[in-house]
């Protein structure tokens, strides 16, 4: 099976094509098609492995953005005990799913 490891957000994915994943925001709308082109590895069929230095010469993955959302609300409580200090409030991480549709290049 093809896995690449890509970079995006500041944050490391391995995929394969067909999978789903969500990653940190981006500024694509549904339905249109993510190319990334930092690769930081690519493994073949056959046991073989190419790595960058920093990156994969060559080498691209494709994604179809399914869906932008916010991930469920998480709740921060701050308290400073016999101070009479408290403070609640919530925070929603804002994502993007993809669909990787190929992984190309970067061959041997």
């Amino acid at each position: 099976m093809l896995y690449a490891v890509i970079t995006t957000g500041g944050k490391q994915y391995r995929v394969a094509e067909g999978e789903i994943i969500h990653v940190e925001k981006l500024t694509a709308e549904d339905g249109d098609t993510v190319t990334f082109s930092e690769i930081l590895a690519i493994t073949g069929d056959e046991g073989t492995a190419k790595f960058g230095a920093p990156y994969v010469e060559g080498a691209k993955v494709t994604a179809k953005v399914i869906k932008s959302g916010k991930a469920k609300k998480i709740r921060v409580f701050k308290m400073k005990p016999k101070k009479n200090y408290r403070r609640t409030y919530g925070h929603r991480q804002p994502y993007t799913r993809l669909q990787i549709e190929t992984i190309s290049g970067g061959e041997n």
